[in-house]
């Protein structure tokens, strides 16, 4: 494990979540727990969070870390899409962090098999437990599963030609590591389309990655039901590093912020549907340019936020 983590947008966050002493919050992606660990201590002495995440190793190391704020933190292993379940365990009188997408110690640890960078098994499970893996899509999900996957959540351009090489080379021999599917990827695209920060994988690796995690379906579960267990007053931070889940997010909050179903021709509404929420922010809060250089995967990530009426 490592001390080097830095939470994303932590000021951001702080400054919109608005933690006061006495509240109740929870992590619904615990983490290392840097976001925990300063709302923790915004919160003292006698408010408490619940952390949730679902990878144990990560949960361990993070219990042991903040276990300097004894009975006020508390955790439970699972995946925040069951927040609606977990939740209830504590009354969300402050609010909900969730902070979406891989963490830097899944990314940089090559067993993990969620980099292109090292040589690592097939593997991009945030929960070690689930039966899918990046292995099983690979090697024997169809051509056209495999380009749609690509396409729908990596928005690759060249998912067609990636999704027909994968399976070409397959036919040869098992794929195993996550070299040899980068240089598969690498070697579909035509040199002169090459990114010119990122490795040209790296589009198919994430689409792979979502897919393994169900990333956008647990997204799409915990919206409604993390705002459904806020108390009133209590507010909803989620921070997304992917065009695909900031649409998801966007399009939740501004629906839920104008519930009215009335056609746009109709003078006034007699739906008579009411909002659940408020708007905290009307635009995505997205990473300073300090913020960026001193922590390069901050630069997609953008942060909304809501409160319950």
């Amino acid at each position: 494990m490592t001390d080097k983590h830095i939470p994303v947008l932590l000021h951001e966050v702080i400054e919109l979540l608005d933690p006061k002493p006495g509240k109740n919050y929870i992590d619904a992606t615990l983490g290392f727990g840097g976001h925990s660990e300063a709302i923790l201590s915004a919160i003292s002495p006698n408010g408490k969070l619940l952390g949730i995440d679902q990878d144990e190793d990560v949960m361990k190391y993070t219990k042991e870390r903040l276990q300097k704020f004894g009975d006020r933190f508390s955790t439970v292993i699972g995946n925040f899409s069951q927040i609606d379940e977990i939740g209830r365990q504590i009354k969300v009188t402050g609010g909900i962090l969730a902070d979406i997408g891989v963490s830097s110690y899944q990314l940089d640890t090559p067993e993990r098999g969620f980099s292109f960078r090292d040589k690592g098994p097939l593997d991009m499970r945030m929960d070690q437990s689930s039966e899918l893996t990046a292995s099983i899509i690979v090697n024997t999900y169809t051509e056209q599963e495999i380009s749609k996957i690509i396409r729908d959540f990596g928005e690759e351009r060249f998912a067609k030609r990636i999704a027909t090489r994968i399976v070409e080379a397959r036919k040869t021999k098992h794929l195993e590591t996550t070299k040899e599917l980068a240089e598969i990827v690498s070697a579909a695209i035509p040199r002169k389309f090459w990114p010119d920060r990122i490795s040209p994988a790296t589009k198919t690796f994430q689409a792979i990655r979502m897919a393994v995690n169900d990333e956008l379906g647990s997204l799409e579960m915990f919206l409604p039901a993390a705002v459904e267990i806020l108390q009133p007053g209590a507010r909803l931070a989620v921070i997304t590093f992917h065009s695909l889940e900031d649409k998801i997010v966007k399009g939740f909050m501004t629906k839920s912020a104008r519930p009215c179903t009335c056609p746009p021709e109709f003078p006034k509404c007699i739906c008579e549907k009411k909002a659940k929420i408020v708007l905290v922010t009307r635009k995505p809060v997205i990473a300073a340019a300090k913020e960026i250089i001193d922590n390069p995967r901050s630069r997609s990530a953008k942060l909304r936020v809501i409160e319950k009426i």
